[in-house]
């Protein structure tokens, strides 16, 4: 086993106590503005703005450093509409049949049904896949640890991300995702995670009337 190798660790700043809390109350605002979207403007976005997104993404931590995550990036049309029509065929099967009602309860108040325009309209979905391993450049597989949890952090800095740009989002994972993978070619070692719809908010854009949980709901400290 090869011997580690360590630098110095110079990338970190501290900041003063009332810095710090200026700045995670400054951060938690903002965060608190980003909801979700489902109606979204055509309007085109620099692609600069979506690789930087993606970098931030990608300096996420990850099991053993292994980065099990590959980004998808589509705005080409045709490929836009046959990821739309693959997942409304699915959306249909379970909003008609395949679905508790329990769970058809908990979307009822989304308003969430089986069309997916969004799939169309947003200039850019970023398919995420996670990679259950990797493969060397000899064809050598190469176990990864911790996939969905990585992957998860690495969606998560993501969203933030395009929340930061500027942009909104929508996190969409369809019942089923084998037609992403098809669609799109995939290797045989990657496993789609997520469909992240990026894009402006079409104009008139209405949101559900919903609230976060309270801190003492979601945290305890002992």
């Amino acid at each position: 086993m090869a011997e580690a190798k360590y630098i110095p660790l110079e990338s970190y700043r501290e900041y003063p106590p009332e810095e710090m809390k200026r700045r995670a109350a400054t951060f938690r605002a903002e965060m608190q503005r980003r909801r979700s979207i489902r109606t979204f403007s055509t309007r085109p976005i620099p692609r600069e703005v979506i690789e930087d997104c993606l970098l931030a993404a990608g300096s996420a931590p990850s099991g053993a450093n292994q980065q099990p995550w590959s980004f998808v990036v589509v705005s080409d049309p045709d490929v836009k509409r046959q990821i739309r029509l693959a997942a409304e065929k699915e959306e249909y099967e379970f909003y008609h049949g395949k679905a508790p009602e329990q769970w058809l309860d908990a979307l009822s108040d989304l308003g969430t049904n089986d069309q997916k325009p969004f799939l169309e309209m947003a200039p850019y979905l970023i398919v995420i896949f996670s990679q259950t391993y990797g493969i060397q450049s000899d064809g050598r597989k190469v176990q990864h640890y911790y996939v969905r949890h990585s992957v998860g952090i690495a969606t998560g800095m993501l969203i933030t991300a395009v929340h930061n740009a500027g942009l909104a989002a929508l996190p969409y994972t369809p019942p089923k995702m084998g037609f992403l993978k098809r669609i799109l070619a995939r290797p045989e070692n990657e496993q789609p995670f997520l469909v992240l719809v990026v894009g402006y908010p079409a104009e008139g854009t209405k949101v559900p009337d919903i609230t976060r949980k309270k801190l003492q709901e979601i945290a305890t400290f002992v």
